[in-house]
């Protein structure tokens, strides 16, 4: 090899090197961002929830928007390289629409975000993410029932929400919207959550903590 590309060589590398310390400070300032965002949204006060419910609900459906950039899904839970992540509710959609809207025209990687409605439990297909209202709690037992098995975040909002087998239940303290993590359910559905969202709950029970 000549002087003259060895120090070609020498360059590439450098360039090479270079972009990825970019790139990766790019995802870093993403995650940050993201983090930063949560954190923001878990010191929100919505209006009271008997005069504004849309606005609590605002707030729920951007809560659900910023949980999927912290939980990783066993790549056979989707058809493929191309499929959208689908949020499902059951029952009356509380969100009336705002979790359409925060998802609209956004994507995680090169995935695009899909909401579905069902009716009955026997109906849930399809979700990545599951929604179930307090309003629900009657049936949580069969909703959950339903989904056991599958690699499917339920978020819920009823008391008691992660001890009766959810994965992440809302709840209000301060009249802020904050979340708790049943860890143990979420690794049982082969479902990984990042540290840094375990960080930012408000308690966190069962399971073993990682990365």
């Amino acid at each position: 090899m000549s002087f003259l590309e060895k120090v070609r060589g020498e360059r590439r590398g450098r360039s090479d090197r270079t972009q990825g310390r970019r790139r990766v400070r790019g995802v870093c300032r993403l995650g940050a961002a993201i983090l930063a965002a949560l954190a923001a949204l878990s010191g929100a006060r919505p209006a009271s929830t008997e005069t504004n419910p849309t606005g609590e609900y605002q707030v729920k459906a951007a809560f659900l928007y910023h949980f999927a950039q912290f939980v990783e899904w066993p790549e056979e839970t989707f058809k493929d390289a191309g499929s959208p992540l689908t949020y499902c509710t059951i029952g009356e959609d509380p969100f009336q629409g705002s979790l359409d809207a925060a998802l609209n025209a956004k994507t995680i990687g090169a995935r695009s975000f899909r909401v579905l409605h069902f009716r009955q439990p026997q109906e849930i297909q399809g979700c990545q993410v599951l929604f179930v209202r307090a309003s629900e709690k009657k049936l949580l037992g069969a909703i959950l029932a339903s989904v056991k098995g599958n690699s499917i975040l339920t978020v819920g909002d009823s008391e008691h929400f992660v001890q009766e087998g959810g994965m992440i239940g809302f709840c209000l303290e301060d009249n802020k919207i904050r979340f708790e993590i049943n860890l143990e359910t979420v690794q049982k559905a082969k479902l990984r959550i990042s540290s840094r969202l375990l960080a930012l709950a408000k308690s966190v029970i069962g399971g073993q903590r990682g990365n």
